[in-house]
């Protein structure tokens, strides 16, 4: 059984980490002040003389625009940033669950397994690769390949050429839950059934009017396809 009060909660501040700390009350969920992952440093200061079994690393520069505008921020957070959890958890035995994206994927044509071949299309979806790199240098590791969002829709519109698996942050907490709980080890993807972003977000806030969108009005390239084969996920975790 894994013990809730030693693990490591990355990113405790952001949309997932405000999930956890709903699901894992006795977990450590450290600050930005006590814990940058950017800085290597701080990230072996924090780890020393504490008994942490496993980490959950969800912390990371997550808005792809802002990538494209900021790509060193980038850098540091997701790549350097990752690499630096790993070699902590190398140093403390530490099982190590790193939250990836469905964006590694071109999107070229959908319901991607997790033996596919990778190939992102924008630069926060290469930052996020280039962590899983990291994770893959050790053995004790988890790649959780996902979508998600607010429960509620934030935006005005939505695209109705993008394909997804996206699913609201508290379904996507509650999967992740059980790898957490478990002894798994490898890449897993989660998420939902495929359907467009539109489509998701009339399903996740019915009572708005959320207007139409194409991937080709934004200033970013997006992915058309990144819907992911859950069927690993499903077959380990689900009735369990």
């Amino acid at each position: 059984m894994v013990d809730h009060r030693k693990i490591l909660i990355t990113g405790g501040s952001g949309l997932l980490g405000g999930e956890f700390k709903k699901l894992l009350p006795d977990a450590l969920y450290p600050t930005r002040d006590d814990l940058d992952v950017s800085v290597s440093e701080q990230v072996e200061k924090y780890f020393e003389g504490k008994d942490i079994a496993t980490v959950f690393h969800g912390a990371a520069f997550t808005s792809p625009p802002k990538v494209e505008k900021d790509p060193a921020r980038a850098l540091d957070s997701n790549i350097i940033g990752t690499a630096n959890i790993v070699k902590a958890c190398i140093n403390c035995g530490a099982r190590l669950i790193y939250v990836s994206t469905d964006y590694v994927f071109s999107g070229n044509k959908g319901n991607y397994k997790e033996e596919d071949p990778v190939h992102p299309v924008n630069k926060y979806a290469w930052s996020k690769l280039g962590g899983e790199c990291a994770v893959r240098m050790y053995e004790n590791s988890v790649i959780i390949r996902t979508s998600f969002g607010p429960n509620d829709f934030p935006y005005e519109k939505a695209f109705v050429d993008q394909w997804t698996s996206r699913e609201s942050v508290s379904a996507v907490a509650k999967m992740m839950m059980k790898i957490v709980d478990s002894d798994y080890r490898g890449v897993v993807h989660i998420g939902g059934d495929r359907k467009t972003v539109h489509e998701y977000a009339v399903k996740l806030s019915p009572h708005k009017a959320i207007g139409e969108l194409s991937v080709n009005e934004v200033s970013f390239e997006v992915p058309e396809d990144t819907s992911l084969n859950v069927e690993l996920y499903r077959t380990l975790f689900e009735n369990k």
